[in-house]
């Protein structure tokens, strides 16, 4: 089945979009069974993306996984009439995404300031009520403009995770004169690319990061030749074997792969170089040079990014509180005194409960800044004003963001924010590991809410080409935040006594290394390295006026190359198999990232039960390396076979 002809494009005058589902019939969609599958699929992607996401710096986005299991399990079990309910649980699934991108880009800085400063306490509560908090923000804000974004500009915005999850959902709905075997022939087939692709990843991933029995980061410098050329020359080629980060940018495609890939080999080809040839330069290790100044250049043009992203988002921002304001006019409560009814399509949360919610949920965020966080009313009114009021104008470049191109400039946003928040926290009287403390969490809330906006938009924009009931989506969307923000809270705490985010063979956590390494020096009187957030922001506005992305750049020139590399080779393989395999080869690069991911936490949970049987010399030695070559070779002939296969 395929959408309607007018899904993709600007309506005619007088024209309507006729959703699959009718808006004036009722389908099952909040079903006990949908609601259960939805809340697992919330706890296992939540800690699969948290691992992911703290290992590579990037988070996958659960709705495509989680729709491919639902579409699976559905025709599995033969449930009629499942589209709603698949809908229903993708979307409570998908929260934990979102919610994990909030939480990991910021709340493990925590931690890794706390190495530094023993005074700081991190709790359970401080990461589960941010996360939580941040999320039920980000999703009543989001509501008043969801007509605006989803229904009034219908065919302007391509929607392009939106646009892949709903053929999933869709893939699986057949004509009603096909016989039921073929039907589930056809879901059986759709399956087994995803669950072999997923042990295949989860294996070679396990075996890797349990055992180390080949090497997982490949580098010039593990030979004597590359170590001379590094330390000479400070040229540096890495790049990480896993499966999860390859199936990562077989989805991200070969265009954004290329501009992250262009960032991060522009600061270690280009900048560390050059800074390498200057004076009293030339025994710096190239890591030293990248933490020291490519790093922050690399901050400064996030920050911008962010920016660069509300200047261009004002006019919709004025758009959507205009179409907000129609729905609490008098000529509205009118219309329903007078008989109006509403499709069962068009139904959001009513505007005056929302904003009853919204004030309750702000509430709420003062009363956890003022008891959890800080202890001193008049700074937690303060931070409470700036979460708010950047929070509510991020909202549409969050989900603006998402609508056009897919991805959301989370990190860039919360750089600001902290920076800002910094700024004026200190000139309230913040300082110190107490006001780290409340700048870090504050920066949680923000990141999360601004995550879950951009993500929540792709649910209803699904619903709506679907024909879901919104007010179903807004309210059980609820839910899955709340399960989502308890599951990643744990698995943080787990990853953090397991392998820590600071030291040899910790995670990387680029982004909440980065909240980190802004928020320090603000917050200890030691200033902050402005001339090269200056260089970056500059470089930023640079790259805007020639019409590069700026944000995909941004994040190349700040993560790790190890990291940013393997993103190159799975989007070349997705430029390789062509558009006419991109649909299988969606489901292996799902498969590997779902089964890397969870078998990545699989591993640390066995290393935090206490048993460690990762062989680390071996792992460390030539012959692993070259084990290593060619098992990341033999992964990439089975990803590109696997595809083109029929």
């Amino acid at each position: 089945m395929n959408l309607p002809e007018n899904a993709g494009r600007p309506l005619k005058p007088g024209e309507k979009y006729q959703p699959i589902l009718r808006g004036d019939k009722d389908y099952p969609e909040v079903t006990p069974y949908s609601v259960s599958v939805g809340v697992l699929m919330a706890v296992i992607f939540s800690a699969a993306a948290a691992y992911l996401g703290l290992k590579v710096g990037q988070v996958f986005e659960a709705a495509i996984p989680i729709a491919i299991i639902a579409v699976s399990l559905s025709s599995i079990l033969g449930r009629k009439n499942a589209l709603g309910e698949n809908v229903m649980i993708q979307s409570i699934g998908a929260s934990s995404g979102v919610i994990v991108a909030g939480a990991i880009f910021t709340l493990p800085a925590l931690y890794i300031l706390q190495a530094k400063y023993p005074e700081m306490t991190v709790t359970f509560t401080q990461i589960f009520f941010s996360s939580l908090l941040g999320g039920c923000l980000g999703i009543l804000f989001l509501i008043p403009f969801r007509k605006y974004f989803v229904q009034e500009k219908h065919g302007e915005y391509p929607f392009p995770e939106a646009t892949a999850t709903t053929q999933v959902l869709i893939s699986n709905e057949v004509q009603s004169d096909e016989v039921p075997s073929t039907k589930e022939e056809k879901a059986s087939s759709a399956a087994k690319p995803l669950i072999w692709a997923a042990a295949i990843g989860g294996l070679y991933d396990f075996v890797v990061s349990t055992f180390g029995l080949w090497t997982e980061q490949l580098s010039t410098r593990m030979v004597q030749w590359g170590e001379t050329v590094a330390m000479k020359t400070k040229l540096v080629f890495s790049i990480n074997t896993s499966a999860a980060v390859l199936g990562l940018g077989f989805i991200i495609g070969l265009k954004y792969a290329a501009i992250i890939c262009a960032g991060s080999l522009f600061v270690w080809w280009v900048l560390l170089p050059v800074l390498g040839a200057m004076p009293g330069m030339a025994e710096t290790d190239p890591q030293v040079l990248f933490t020291d100044y490519g790093r922050n250049i690399g901050i400064g043009a996030i920050a911008m990014a962010g920016l660069i992203g509300i200047v261009r988002s004002w006019g919709v921002i004025k758009s959507a509180v205009g179409l907000a304001k129609k729905e609490l006019a008098p000529k509205g409560q009118n219309d329903k005194l007078q008989g109006t009814k509403l499709l069962r399509t068009e139904r959001d949360l009513s505007m005056k409960l929302l904003v009853v919610a919204i004030a309750v949920a702000l509430i709420c965020t003062l009363v956890f800044f003022f008891v959890g966080v800080l202890h001193n009313f008049w700074q937690a009114l303060v931070a409470f004003l700036v979460v708010t009021i950047i929070a509510f104008l991020f909202t549409t470049v969050a989900a603006n963001a998402i609508a056009i191109v897919g991805s959301n400039p989370v990190s860039g946003m919360t750089l600001m924010t902290l920076i800002v928040a910094s700024v004026v926290f200190v000139a309230v009287g913040m300082k110190g590991a107490s006001g780290m403390v409340g700048a870090m969490v504050i920066g949680g809330v923000v990141c999360t809410a601004l995550s879950m906006a951009g993500g929540f938009i792709t649910d209803l924009k699904i619903g709506y080409w679907i024909g879901s009931t919104p007010r179903k989506q807004e309210t059980w969307k609820f839910l899955g935040t709340l399960v989502s923000a308890a599951t990643v809270g744990g698995v943080m705490i787990i990853l953090n006594k397991t392998y820590g985010f600071v030291g040899e063979n910790a995670l990387v956590a680029p982004q909440a290394n980065a909240m980190a390494a802004v928020i320090e020096p603000l917050m200890s009187g030691q200033g902050a390295p402005w001339m090269l957030y200056l260089a970056g922001a500059v470089l930023a506005l640079i790259l805007s006026q020639l019409s590069v992305p700026v944000l995909p750049f941004a994040l190349g020139m700040f993560i790790p190359l190890p990291l940013n590399t393997p993103l190159l080779v799975g989007g070349l393989i997705s430029w390789f198999v062509g558009e006419k395999h991109q649909q299988k080869g969606t489901l292996i690069a799902s498969g590997f990232i779902a089964g890397g991911a969870l078998m990545g936490v699989v591993s640390a949970i066995v290393k935090f039960c206490g048993a460690d049987c990762y062989l680390t010399q071996w792992a460390g030695s030539g012959s692993a390396a070259l084990v290593g070559i060619a098992a990341y070779v033999a992964l990439i002939a089975y990803f590109i076979i696997a595809a083109k296969k029929k």
